[in-house]
């Protein structure tokens, strides 16, 4: 008798779901797997490590199942965050016997495999295979965002405003001011499109080093600082709430343009080759080439 059916496989992913779907913005993997652990009574064999000590077989088994789900198009990963779709939701509710639900996830995973191969069938160890290069892969991502998060959130606020600043810079703007240690007014940095400041807009940017996310009253102080040939930057490492991001989407009289830190990242990298040195230095990142699981 296998230790591991698929049975159980579908009771683990079912609930998985349900905690992911009680956070509508996500969770980050290790804190869903976590919430997954302590809501499941675990068997002594799910309990065990694997000899090539990738970590108790729990984690491994729930993370192989989960590929299924992110080619159905029920589950999006992006860089170590989970988050159930509309369509997984609609699944959800369809599918309310645990294995339907799975068997659906693996049918729909097979018809995308099939689409991608010149193969008529998929061989069950080519299957496997890949499966297990993609959660390599996951888990290279997961950690390595990881660390960055950490890094840029425990930067000392000043060196990230530098990087903000040297950003800008390597994106073709030209900043002619970054605020000083002290009280700012609420503007951290200002920049131009030309290097004497004759054509407008100003870009006044504020920038935040902190875990919580910015709130629309946090925001609207901040546009109450846009004159009328302003154009405001936020960026927050702690992202923005739903009310936050509406706010800014449907201005009329203030353009403002937000930064979280993932877009931060992207626009680093995007813009690494005009970046100088020193901004090099403050914010390090060498690029590791993988095979791509798909």
């Amino acid at each position: 008798m296998p230790e591991i059916t698929v049975q159980r496989t579908s009771e683990l992913i079912r609930k998985l779901f349900e905690i992911l779907m009680s956070k509508p913005e996500g969770m980050r993997a290790k804190e869903a797997l976590d919430a997954l652990q302590n809501a499941v009574q675990l068997t002594e064999y799910e309990k065990g490590q694997f000899a090539s000590g990738q970590g108790i077989r729990f984690v491994r088994i729930v993370r192989f199942a989960t590929i299924d789900f992110v080619k159905a198009g029920w589950l999006l990963k992006e860089k170590g965050w989970w988050l159930v779709t509309e369509d997984g939701k609609k699944a959800f509710q369809q599918y309310k016997e645990a294995e339907q639900f799975y068997r659906e996830a693996k049918k729909l995973y097979r018809e995308w495999k099939r689409s991608h191969t010149d193969a008529s069938d998929v061989e069950v160890e080519e299957d496997v295979d890949d499966k297990r290069a993609t959660i390599t892969f996951e888990e290279a991502e997961e950690q390595a965002w990881g660390e960055i998060e950490e890094y840029l959130r425990n930067m000392n606020p000043y060196d990230f405003q530098k990087v903000v600043a040297s950003l800008l810079k390597a994106m073709g703007y030209h900043v002619t001011w970054i605020a000083p240690p002290g009280k700012d007014g609420g503007v951290d940095v200002i920049a131009w499109n030309d290097p004497l400041g004759t054509k407008p807009p100003r870009i006044k940017v504020q920038v935040k080093r902190e875990q919580n996310a910015v709130n629309v009253s946090i925001l609207r102080s901040f546009l109450a600082l846009l004159g009328d040939s302003d154009v405001g930057i936020f960026v927050c490492t702690g992202g923005f709430t739903k009310d936050a991001r509406e706010e800014a989407r449907t201005q009329q009289s203030r353009q403002v343009t937000l930064v979280d830190l993932e877009r931060l990242f992207e626009l680093w990298v995007q813009h690494r080759a005009n970046l100088d040195e020193e901004a090099r230095d403050l914010f390090p990142l060498k690029p590791i080439y993988f095979l791509s699981p798909e």
